[in-house]
């Protein structure tokens, strides 16, 4: 029981800082691109950029996680769209407002952008495992075999 207890406390640092740094690429690349996807202005707010913002973006925000936090960073990766699509609904909502020639989206619609840029992040998380490991689902061969001294050697026994 205490195994799962246990913290390590640079690995959640890492694991912060990861978070913090995808967030804060995430929020500046809205702002670079001038996408809010939250706000609904017609057929005509479906172009190009909203496309990067939705798919693009969120992908190298998920590299961004897993080169920060390393190996597990895909199951990381999954938040930082969420935190940032949360917080800037939540700004139009209460705060700012929605401007003249658009609505809110409705809370559906909203969540179906946000499960699209949440899967474009895992996307890139694994994308960035797969660039760290060179191979992914499979571990070098001197990490899974080790070999048997036998007489002529090709005995090889599994670990």
């Amino acid at each position: 029981m205490t195994r799962w207890l246990r913290i390590d406390r640079a690995r959640l640092i890492k694991g912060l800082v990861a978070l913090i740094a995808a967030c804060v690429l995430n929020r500046l690349g809205d702002r670079m691109l001038g996408v809010t996807v939250e706000l609904y202005r017609g057929i005509q707010g479906f172009g190009g950029l909203w496309i990067v913002d939705v798919f693009v973006l969120p992908f190298f925000v998920g590299l961004l996680v897993t080169a920060i936090y390393g190996f597990g960073g895909k199951w990381l990766s999954y938040f930082p769209p969420l935190i940032v699509r949360a917080i800037s609904y939540y700004e139009i909502a209460y705060i700012t407002g929605t401007p003249a020639g658009a609505s809110l989206a409705p809370i559906g619609w909203w969540g179906f952008f946000v499960i699209l840029a949440v899967e474009a992040s895992a996307f890139g998380g694994i994308m960035g495992e797969i660039m760290m490991k060179s191979v992914y689902g499979r571990s070098p061969r001197h990490k899974i075999y080790k070999e048997r001294s036998g007489k002529d050697g090709s005995d090889i026994e599994a670990s």
